[in-house]
């Protein structure tokens, strides 16, 4: 019995092709592969994705806050998990395929650095062409990945991967020069991503007494709700709300601009001001630190590194090594090099 055919069956069955898409309907993959007799493409590119390193090595990096204390915000491996969960359930909600966006969720963080944004700064800094952690989420799945053999993901994954990332205001902007995804899944990945990180890094930053509940605006809390529950129920349903009403992915208007009011009083208020709390800038010094050692001293990055095989430019073996630590492993190599 062919079980992935099964599974293709139900789809046509369950999905709304309107919307949704239907695995056996993938532009495939870079690499042509002989299908599995169990799991559908994105079944696959998830499994490969849960069991490749980069995705473990998420657990021990920064989603916002330095860990420490008794404290214990969010990393970057549970944000993951809570997009996997918000966007699952709105796709399920609206006939969408559920295996896409679990994928997508899954994997559109594997190119973060160690420190969270910090890090991403630096390299965004050193680097000639620049950094973005979606673009690097990329570069690990098709190169870098399983000893540089790559997972072979297929298009449609890869593209809500780049894809991801919106602007600092604005929940439904694109991050230029990545533009829109090709599927609705990835739609949803966007808004499960903001939605998940806008809620869950209250929480940290109320539990963290960097802010109460009191400071926040009162026309947000009171339309989107007063509790972190609360808040993601109200996110969640308007976007389930506005698809069924507009067949594409989205929210209301009202909810856009409390969501967005939001999102910038969040940037304004804790974000930035993280960024000089407590170890961050201890940790953004450790960073350069590393960075302009290493820069100087290729050689002993590839000792250090046990780099057998020179399989890119200088800069961008730098950035891959740097950027692929955890915050611990940040801080072990700072101090056998400082």
């Amino acid at each position: 019995m062919n079980i992935r055919k099964r599974i293709e069956e139900f789809e046509k069955k369950f999905i709304d092709e309107k919307m949704g898409f239907l695995a056996k309907n993938s532009r495939g993959r870079t690499k042509k592969e002989q299908e599995s007799q169990i799991r559908t493409c994105y079944q696959r590119d998830r499994d490969r994705i849960i069991h490749c390193e980069a995705f473990r090595r998420l657990k021990d990096k920064t989603q916002v806050f330095i860990l420490g204390d008794f404290i214990h915000p969010r990393t970057r491996l549970t944000h993951t998990l809570e997009v996997a969960q918000i966007g699952r359930t709105i796709a399920r909600a609206l006939n969408l395929n559920e295996d896409l966006v679990e994928a997508i969720a899954l994997g559109h963080d594997m190119g973060h650095t160690p420190f969270g944004h910090l890090g991403e700064k630096v390299l965004n800094e050193k680097m000639e062409s620049g950094f973005h952690h979606s673009k690097n989420s990329l570069r690990i799945a098709d190169k870098l990945a399983k000893n540089g053999k790559g997972l072979n993901l297929t298009f449609e994954v890869r593209d809500g991967i780049l894809k991801h990332s919106k602007n600092i205001t604005e929940i439904d902007s694109f991050a230029l020069p990545f533009g829109p995804p090709v599927t609705n899944e990835a739609f949803v990945v966007r808004y499960a991503d903001g939605i998940a990180y806008l809620n869950h890094d209250i929480d940290d930053a109320v539990s963290m007494k960097m802010i109460s509940y009191r400071d926040f605006p009162k026309d947000c809390l009171d339309v989107l709700g007063k509790s972190h529950g609360k808040r993601i129920n109200t996110m969640v349903k308007s976007v389930i709300e506005y698809c069924i009403e507009n067949k594409k992915i989205g929210m209301a208007d009202e909810m856009i601009n409390v969501t967005n009011k939001l999102r910038k009083f969040m940037f304004e208020n804790v974000y930035l001001i993280a960024d000089e709390y407590k170890g961050s800038r201890k940790a953004y010094d450790i960073l350069n630190i590393i960075w302009d050692y290493y820069f100087k001293n290729f050689k002993k990055l590839k000792k250090d590194f046990n780099i057998k095989k020179e399989y890119d430019t200088e800069e961008k073996i730098l950035m891959d090594k740097i950027s692929a630590l955890t915050d611990k492993e940040a801080w072990i190599v700072y101090e056998r090099i400082k």
